[in-house]
């Protein structure tokens, strides 16, 4: 009942705006009448026996589906204008997830710059199994198309990249695949549905790490995978999901949902944030170089404006004097906490080249996530450690 008033307030077909949609990611509590949804731990749940099978979204065990799980899901797809989502256990479980519902043969074209994890899983995991990768630079529209194959099946590209914030044209990126049969597959993390929905630039796949921006407040680890429309492919990676059992746990559900809500405007003080920071070290003397997409000197500062509506919260900075100048930089630091991951309440810096694979990252890179702490703070205390 409580359930049913609440929908006639909001009205069933009401056009809601992300915003609105963030927060009411879960009808009300209707035995409590609590706004805030229960986390549901139990693995298992009572079912009708009919003999006939169950529906695959119907309650039965929390492998299959879950209420905290099933709400994030519903508001994920959402907020990305896909139809599909599931959440697993982590960003890099979606896109090991995504290989396995490839088959042994099967080419993809897949950016240069990325997260180094799926480059490890690529090359050490799934070429041995027969699924064949060609790098390229998705800024480079021309060199995709020279990269697909007639076995291309999945092109997979990031914008903006992690760590050197390159970004790709994603219309033009998916015109491309689909010229060739293939899907196109955005890591849309760094800019969250807040910036960019790849799904309305023509992606086929949006993956997002919610351990990032969603959930926020460097306390949840999961990834989701969101797809434009369900077909044979999104039931395969269902399947994958459910049997495999890499979903996501009731509590990173609820955590995630809860990020939700506030995740428009974090990530807009996020990227005010951002702008001001790369604004002081692009004029700085001891910075050779900022990249920050909504900053003018970034190569596609006129592609971030169009294609994101803002900024976002990374950036990758390149010190003067190599090296060991970034990493002295990065210990001066007071405010700055010297850590992995992005997209929390904290600001973080990181020299990514002594943490990655095999990295081809610059040796004076460093990664920073700019938090939510009073810009004016963090600007003094990069100061304090350039000087």
């Amino acid at each position: 009942m409580i359930a049913s008033i609440q929908g006639m307030r909001m009205g069933n077909n009401m056009s809601l705006r992300p915003e609105t949609k963030a927060v009411h990611n879960a009808m009300i509590d209707p035995t409590s009448g609590a706004i805030v949804p229960p986390i549901v731990l139990s693995t298992t749940f009572e079912y009708e026996t009919t003999g006939q099978g169950h529906d695959p979204d119907e309650l039965v065990y929390t492998r299959y589906q879950n209420p905290n799980r099933a709400a994030l899901e519903a508001t994920l797809a959402k907020l990305e204008g896909g139809t599909v989502a599931h959440a697993v256990s982590s960003g890099s479980a979606a896109m090991l997830t995504i290989f396995q519902a490839l088959r042994p043969g099967d080419h993809i074209v897949s950016s240069d710059d990325m997260y180094f994890g799926v480059r490890v899983q690529l090359n050490e995991f799934f070429a041995p199994w027969g699924l064949e990768t060609t790098y390229v630079d998705m800024s480079d529209v021309n060199a995709a198309r020279a990269a697909m194959r007639p076995k291309t099946k999945l092109v997979i590209l990031e914008s903006p990249t992690n760590p050197m914030i390159r970004l790709a044209d994603i219309r033009s990126i998916a015109d491309i695949a689909h010229e060739s049969g293939a899907r196109l597959l955005v890591d849309n993390t760094v800019a969250t549905p807040v910036a960019q929905n790849p799904i309305e630039l023509g992606a086929d796949i949006v993956v997002i790490s919610l351990t990032k921006y969603i959930g926020g407040h460097h306390d949840v680890l999961g990834g989701v995978i969101i797809f434009a429309k369900e077909d044979e492919f999104a039931e395969r990676i269902m399947r994958l999901v459910r049997i495999g059992g890499g979903v996501l746990s009731p509590m990173n559900s609820w955590l995630a949902a809860r990020g939700l809500q506030s995740l428009s405007y974090r990530v807009r003080a996020h990227s005010e944030n951002a702008l001001q920071i790369a604004r002081y070290l692009a004029a700085h003397p001891k910075i050779e170089g900022v990249f920050y997409p909504h900053h003018p000197s970034h190569p596609q500062y006129e592609l971030a404006l169009r294609q994101m509506r803002v900024g976002s919260g990374l950036m990758s900075i390149l010190v003067k004097g190599g090296r060991q100048a970034a990493i002295e930089l990065v210990n001066r630091l007071k405010l700055f906490t010297s850590a992995t991951s992005f997209g929390g309440t904290h600001s973080l810096i990181e020299h990514r080249a002594s943490i990655e694979e095999s990295s081809s990252t610059p040796a004076n890179l460093l990664r920073v996530s700019i938090g939510l702490e009073h810009p004016a703070d963090l600007i003094a205390d990069l100061q304090q450690a350039l000087e």
